[in-house]
């Protein structure tokens, strides 16, 4: 696949998603060719990326540049790292006419975008997704924020990106666990949306977790094509949107139960939360034994660990379900999941009583 491009329109603004190889080294005019102008930018860059890529930045972008170095990690993604970021902002003096452009995985698109979206009530907003997840997910739809003590990303904000830039060179930079990482998102995306999708991953695992070319453009394509179409229906997640929480209600308590720790990452834990709903959903008559054997079947041949034993006991139910309760999708006492009713379809209005939720985690650490 050569390089590709979707369109995603949102009542506040619309903007393209171009993927390919080998964009970094075309940047100035990718800009030009899709009117995106400033006359200075602030480069928010994950300090793991390597430094051949801040000097083809610094040959590619021909405007003033001020390159800050993150230290991308769950816990820096807080309220504290946006402060410094507006901080220097104001200090080297950047006005609506400048652009913010967040170079790394999805904790450094998520926190420079939220500062975007603070200073001055907007600064133009670049994207560039170096890791799979990113790519796949974070990137699209505009949704930007921090983490807090209580809970992941409950600070944040709606704010497009004037462009997002998936160069598939940097996954070749990556650990296998990143990989796998990201495509959790990418199999999410197929089971509550389209199972010619799911049936397309199932075929091609192989070749998509080793990077081959066409298989790992087309499914970068695709899933980025699940979510700009459900986003576009619905910007603010205020119903549509909501599915593509599917699996990630358990997965951020699994994830703020371990403390973010670098032993479980976002798509490990999103591994587990698709399990725990599939279960879930099982369970309580939601979705038949065939499509659920099916997506456990993958998971197998995928090699994805999806057991919760792994990582938790009985012990940890209780701090799990807490977390859970504070997810920022319910608005009652009762928790909100989202649940499968076949591969394609999924359930949005369900809720249950921590009572219940308590019981099916307990039951799960016992098998």
């Amino acid at each position: 696949m050569k390089q590709a491009k979707l369109k995603v329109k949102t009542k506040n603004g619309q903007y393209p998603i171009i993927i390919g190889s080998n964009l970094i080294s075309k940047l100035s005019r990718i800009f030009k060719d899709n009117s995106i102008t400033f006359n200075k930018c602030f480069i928010l860059i994950d300090k793991n990326l390597k430094k051949k890529v801040i000097s083809e930045l610094t040959k590619s972008i021909k405007q003033k540049k001020i390159i800050c170095e993150f230290n991308s990690s769950e816990k820096n993604k807080n309220i504290n790292s946006v402060i410094k970021i507006l901080n220097l902002l104001q200090k080297n003096d950047f006005n609506r006419n400048d652009c913010l452009i967040t170079i790394g995985g999805g904790i450094t698109g998520d926190t420079g975008g939220f500062a975007a979206s603070l200073y001055k009530r907007g600064l133009k907003f670049i994207n560039i997704p170096t890791t799979l997840l990113a790519q796949v997910d974070s990137s699209v739809g505009g949704k930007t924020g921090v983490n807090t003590r209580f809970g992941k990303n409950l600070i944040g904000s709606f704010y497009q990106p004037k462009i997002v830039l998936s160069d598939t060179n940097f996954l070749k930079t990556l650990p296998k666990r990143e990989i796998v990482c990201g495509y959790a998102e990418i199999l999410k995306h197929s089971i509550i949306s389209k199972k010619i999708f799911f049936k397309y991953l199932n075929k091609n695992i192989r070749n998509i977790i080793h990077l081959k070319s066409p298989f790992i453009e087309k499914a970068i394509f695709e899933s980025c094509k699940i979510k700009k179409e459900i986003v576009q229906k619905d910007e603010n997640e205020n119903n549509l949107r909501k599915t593509l929480n599917f699996g990630h209600t358990f997965a951020h308590a699994y994830e703020a139960s371990m403390n973010y720790s670098k032993k479980l990452n976002h798509g490990e834990a999103v591994i587990l939360g698709i399990y725990s709903a599939l279960k879930f959903s099982l369970k309580n008559k939601i979705m038949n034994l065939s499509d659920f054997n099916l997506i456990a079947g993958h998971l197998e041949k995928a090699k994805l660990s999806y057991n919760i034993n792994k990582y938790f006991t009985k012990t940890n139910t209780k701090k799990i379900v807490s977390y859970m309760q504070k997810d920022k999708k319910n608005n009652s006492q009762k928790i909100n999941l989202v649940l499968l009713k076949n591969i394609g379809s999924v359930d949005l209005s369900k809720k249950f009583s921590s009572k219940k939720i308590h019981s099916f985690i307990n039951e799960s650490l016992m098998n």
